[in-house]
């Protein structure tokens, strides 16, 4: 008797463990990797798992900061990462083109926050002031040289462009009156917009090819997508969750502010401002036939994808509703 009670209590135990909800087993982790440390669009893992979101979700992130979005997608690539994120959608479609196996499980930001400015004394104060001016970008290729050119396309400018390096080049050369109109990614120059020393008149988003499509997205290796898509799915449930925590509680500017090393106002206007929160879905690539287009143009691939390689390249788990 006291040998099937005992079994009954295995039984009973076993039976408990399996009725658990999935959030109760035990955590996963998952590493991964980007280049853009305190920027506004990639914040939501290192928020996400401050705030206990990812925790809910039985996910404990490895955070691994690299030097260059290259970087962050050859670690994916080779496995040595589970995600990437911020990465260029260009450069994923030419590595998967070249046989690599990456595949895009999110959207990571849609349009684009970098913008054209100028000194707060010029007499520049809109897109239609800049015909006969010069324009910056950084240098030739670059995705701000497209940018700028179809800048000029929409608005039909007639002006010049002029290579002039990284942004903070370009401030220097601005505010020397070497070129008449400067090229920023926030947060670059927001101090300086607060400051007065400079104001915005222009933005990529004013540019409708720029602002509908997706520029950089989330990644994974095929292999971890195969043995691990739970887990993976679980990510993308909390990360659309952060996203929703980042612009509905005022806690969220707080924790970004300190992880940033920003004031909260500063962390108001960048997200505000800059990256709204339909920037920041991670549901749909936007506008994938023009990316594919552009990555073409610019020898990123040679050819257009089939649907059959789409379908292969972009597995985002479906939303938790």
């Amino acid at each position: 008797m006291k040998h099937i009670t005992s079994l009954n209590c295995v039984v009973a135990t076993a039976v408990a463990l399996l009725s658990l909800p999935p959030n109760a087993s035990a955590e996963d982790t998952l590493k991964l990797a980007t280049a853009h440390r305190g920027a506004w669009e990639s914040a939501a893992p290192e928020l996400g798992q401050l705030t206990g979101i990812f925790k809910k979700h039985g996910i404990v992130l490895d955070l691994n900061y690299t030097q260059t979005d290259g970087e962050t997608e050859s670690r994916v690539i080779s496995g040595n990462a589970d995600v990437g994120l911020a990465i260029g959608s260009m450069g994923v479609l030419r590595a998967y083109s070249r046989g690599a196996p990456v595949r895009i499980i999110g959207a990571n930001t849609t349009g684009a926050a970098n913008y054209w400015y100028v000194p707060t004394t010029s007499a520049i104060k809109t897109i239609k002031d800049m015909v006969g001016k010069s324009i910056a970008y950084s240098t030739n290729g670059s995705s701000n040289h497209y940018d700028v050119l179809d800048l000029i396309k929409q608005y039909r400018l007639k002006a010049r462009v002029s290579p002039t390096g990284g942004a903070a080049a370009t401030f220097n050369e601005v505010m020397l009156g070497h070129v008449d109109v400067g090229w920023a990614t926030p947060p670059f120059g927001i101090d300086a917009i607060e400051q007065g020393k400079i104001r915005i008149v222009a933005r990529a988003n004013d540019v409708s090819t720029i602002r509908g499509k997706t520029i950089s997205v989330a990644i994974t290796n095929a292999d971890a997508l195969q043995k691990r898509k739970d887990v993976l799915a679980r990510f993308m449930q909390a990360y659309r969750e952060t996203i929703a925590w980042m612009y509905s509680d005022p806690a969220a500017l707080k924790r970004y502010a300190e992880f940033a090393g920003v004031s909260e106002g500063f962390a108001q206007r960048l997200r505000d401002e800059f990256f709204t929160k339909d920037m920041m879905s991670p549901d749909k690539i936007n506008n994938l036939s023009a990316i594919i287009k552009d990555a073409i143009t610019l020898r990123y691939i040679q050819t257009s994808l089939s649907r059959k390689e789409v379908a292969e390249l972009i597995q985002i788990p479906a939303p938790v509703r």
